[in-house]
């Protein structure tokens, strides 16, 4: 490998640092994170700060991503075919049931949700597009991990199953308990597994890349027997966006 790949590879490295959870960092997080030396990752930051891919807070040397970062992503999200065609079946579903609902992608080990359509409750989820979560542990996730082929499914658990909350599946035996219900009924549901007081439903979508559309909310509200009836609208909800997926795909 040439040292200019390496050096875009590593450059790529800093900047996917950078997540919901850790929006903010300093160098010695960074370069712990990427397992490179500081002078390393200082001139790595130098280079992506002039670019304007980074930026830094001269009082206190916190990096985080910089205006030119931001624009690509929200690019990248506005020509999204499958996030412009299911943004008027998620704010239906917001309307139907006063609850977030979220269209989310599987990358790797984790979801990425593409787009979030806030309800209208007062007590509602913070969830915003670009945010990443662990599939196996998420109705999003787990609704797309249910349509893939088990070998696939092990190859993403192998970076573990740590525990988020008293009720996370920790187990791959335990989580192929719960792919084998979902399988059934159709859908996923999640009670509190990444986040207490949080629960969710979910179903997948056949499209490509593999994604999921789903409904979160306080678990106060989206109990157990209310997931079981927004299942059921998610599935004939997702029927409709494969339907309209084929339509526009036909006419091309």
């Amino acid at each position: 490998m040439s040292e200019s790949i390496r050096a875009v590879e590593r450059a790529l490295d800093v900047l996917l640092c950078f997540t919901s959870q850790t929006p903010e960092l300093t160098m010695s997080q960074i370069s712990e994170k990427i397992g490179l030396n500081k002078s390393t990752v200082h001139r790595l930051l130098s280079t992506l700060e002039r670019k304007r891919f980074v930026e830094r807070n001269s009082a206190t040397g916190i990096y985080r991503p910089g205006i030119r970062f931001l624009q690509i992503a929200s690019l990248a999200l506005e020509q999204n075919n499958l996030r412009q065609l299911v943004a008027p079946f998620l704010h239906e579903l917001c309307n139907q049931y006063r609850e977030n609902a979220n269209l989310a992608l599987l990358d790797g080990a984790n979801v990425v949700y593409l787009d979030v359509v806030e309800g209208l409750q007062r007590v509602k989820l913070a969830a915003i597009p670009g945010q990443r979560l662990p599939a196996f542990c998420t109705a999003s996730g787990k609704s797309i991990l249910a349509i893939l082929p088990e070998d696939q499914v092990l190859r993403i658990l192998e970076g573990g199953m740590p525990r988020h909350t008293p009720r996370t599946l920790t187990s791959p035996e335990k989580l192929f308990e719960e792919i084998n219900q979902i399988r059934i009924r159709g859908f996923a549901i999640s009670e509190e597994e990444f986040e207490d007081g949080i629960n969710a439903v979910a179903v997948s979508i056949s499209t490509q890349p593999i994604a999921s559309i789903s409904i979160a909310g306080p678990s106060f509200r989206l109990t157990y027997e209310r997931m079981l009836e927004i299942g059921a609208g998610l599935l004939a909800t997702a029927k409709n966006i494969t339907f309209e997926m084929e339509r526009v795909t036909k006419f091309k």
